[in-house]
């Protein structure tokens, strides 16, 4: 076991429904924390407990540990990995705050730094995780454009027949390139058109026209045309 040294500030969480489930209680993580550090010349100098789901962006509690640590120059510590968080942007947000952290269900990773190229990779992962579900998807999607299938929803309204239909390409080459990543940030946790809006921020994915912050309404643009797209391509296979 390392021998840990300096100022740790300890963060502790639970959702409702695993308040009273075995290894995640607080008591738990307390003495999982203790435990860990047991041996060397360590100072426990604050600890934070927050009672909400790991999907929620929302975590003051974490948040007044991650400036305590750097205001006192401490390593935050957690009982467990999944104890810190599962959504994706607040992830992202994490790591670019620099802050070293240590997980004690991961004894052979007591360095910082090591810790942190773990999240790194994880955030790594899911976006590499999203690619992969959507390549069939978006493979099918450009299948059925070589057959002359039209996808999308060209506005006879705005502009020339061939101005609606550049543009309406525009927006589909786009909604499948945007769209899987969205779909991958629900599933970590972006339940919001704010809150994945971050997600794409923390991410940078700009917007169509070229701009890093996101409005809500153009996060639902996004989604309305990939779903639209989606219900396409299901409907294209099934007629196969």
């Amino acid at each position: 076991m390392a021998i840990h040294t300096g100022k740790f500030v300890a963060y502790y969480r639970v959702s409702t429904r695993e308040q009273g489930e075995e290894g995640h209680s607080i008591d738990a993580q307390r003495a999982t924390v203790r435990r860990h550090l047991n041996g060397g010349e360590w100072d426990l100098i604050e600890h934070f407990t927050e009672i909400e789901s790991g999907r929620m962006r929302q975590r003051p509690e974490l948040n007044a540990a991650i400036d305590m640590c750097i205001d006192e120059g401490a390593t935050l510590i957690c009982a467990k990995l999944d104890r810190l968080t599962r959504n994706v942007g607040f992830l992202c947000t994490f790591i670019e705050r620099r802050v070293p952290v240590i997980f004690c269900d991961m004894p052979n990773m007591h360095n910082p730094a090591q810790n942190k190229m773990i999240l790194q990779l994880m955030a790594t992962v899911a976006e590499y995780e999203a690619a992969l579900i959507s390549e069939r998807t978006i493979a099918g999607l450009e299948a059925a454009k070589g057959k002359g299938v039209i996808l999308g929803s060209p506005n006879p309204k705005a502009g020339s027949a061939v101005a609606a239909v550049k543009r309406a390409t525009a927006a589909d080459k786009f909604a499948m390139r945007v769209g899987p990543l969205i779909d991958q940030l629900r599933k970590y946790g972006c339940a919001s058109l704010a809150e994945i809006a971050l997600g794409l921020e923390a991410r940078g994915q700009l917007t169509a026209r070229g701009k890093g912050r996101w409005q809500a309404s153009a996060v639902r643009n996004v989604i309305l045309r990939w779903e639209e797209l989606k219900l396409k391509e299901d409907a294209r296979v099934r007629n196969v």
